[in-house]
């Protein structure tokens, strides 16, 4: 075991015992100072790259990346390919640089090992967010950049969703050879409105509209950056069944499932239960892998999913797999589980198609 993983208990409690979006910004600041010093180095295992995953055309080091939101700024990925993820999701970006929502919006649900944020997309905005990332190792040194990068686009509050698909053309424009792939957040609970673009009408609109674009830079600079969309667990069966209808119609690339839940029926009685914001954590596995399963027996093998939702140990990794995901992403996991799980989870084997 590395030392890292080995110190990562203590540093946790540390890091708990401070209020949870300072110990985020400390810890972020901590990984980017380790990996510049290369203390990060000399203190983690070599990283892993013996599993790897093809899918959109692209070949993935091992099947585990991190989701977005814990590097809103794209500073920090070459810190966290060190630690051993396959692929690293940055962001979410939006065209202009916002703040977010008011704070306290980041909490802790220890006895569930859970969190509830209503961040509301803070980032510095899509042409900071896409130097930071081209500052990085992954994109100036070609033999690093087994590990892939994803980046997360959303619509600016202010944006009436009349307009959003001018934020993402934006943010994609911005963005497109900068990236493995491309995500189209349309599932955070924290912008007002958001998820109403994923009605089947909507939604459709609004790929037809991104692939037309895709199509337009693919030609202008001979680099096909695949799209995918990221979605909500708290969808019914009939709009599973829309949504596919139109993924499948409009060959979206991939398909990111999911994203926060808005249901609290799993933490009732707890002092955070009535905190606005999306609940993430282990006790989303279950509504995650039904959502994954659902499309999964809609779109079949036509379109990729990456799974993500409260997989927390390889058990729930491969009950993930199993119910239909290609690839895997954890977030706070993560947080309670330190650096060890990125490396037990690196090594499951994923059953694929040859691409």
């Amino acid at each position: 075991m590395s030392l890292i993983n080995a110190s990562y208990p203590a540093l946790k409690q540390a890091l708990f015992l401070m209020q949870p979006e300072p110990a985020h910004d400390v810890s972020l600041g901590m990984l980017k100072a380790f990996d510049k010093t290369k203390v990060l180095k000399l203190i983690t295992s070599k990283p892993i790259h013996s599993n790897p995953v093809n899918i959109m055309g692209l070949h993935f080091p091992n099947p585990v990346g991190l989701a977005a939101g814990l590097d809103k700024t794209g500073s920090c990925i070459d810190a966290f390919a060190q630690l051993g993820f396959g692929f690293v999701e940055v962001g979410t970006f939006t065209p202009v640089a916002q703040d977010g929502n008011p704070k306290p919006r980041l909490f802790r649900l220890p006895e569930h090992k859970a969190l509830i944020n209503r961040m509301g997309f803070n980032n510095p905005g899509i042409e900071q967010g896409i130097q930071n990332i081209q500052a990085s190792k992954l994109r100036a040194n070609a033999s690093l950049q087994r590990v892939k990068i994803g980046i997360n686009l959303g619509k600016n509050k202010i944006t009436p969703n009349e307009q959003a698909a001018e934020d993402y053309l934006i943010g994609m424009r911005a963005a497109y050879t900068t990236a493995d792939y491309l995500v189209v957040n349309l599932s955070s609970p924290n912008t007002p409105g958001l998820r109403d673009l994923q009605a089947a009408s909507a939604t459709q609109d609004l790929i037809q509209t991104l692939k037309e674009e895709q199509n337009k830079l693919a030609q202008e600079t001979g680099i096909y950056t695949p799209i995918c969309f990221k979605i909500a667990p708290d969808l019914a069966s009939e709009e599973i069944k829309s949504l596919s209808e139109v993924f499948l119609d409009e060959e979206l690339d991939g398909l990111i499932a999911t994203n926060t839940t808005l249901d609290r029926s799993s933490v009732n009685g707890h002092r955070h239960e009535q905190e606005a914001g999306g609940l993430s954590g282990a006790i989303l596995h279950e509504k995650s892998c039904s959502v994954i399963s659902a499309f999964k027996q809609e779109l079949a093998d036509y379109i990729p999913i990456i799974g993500v939702g409260g997989i927390d140990c390889v058990a729930k990794a491969e009950q993930t797999l199993a119910s239909g995901a290609k690839l895997i992403q954890i977030y706070s996991s993560f947080i309670y589980h330190g650096p060890q799980l990125v490396h037990d989870l690196a090594q499951l084997k994923v059953s694929q198609d040859s691409e």
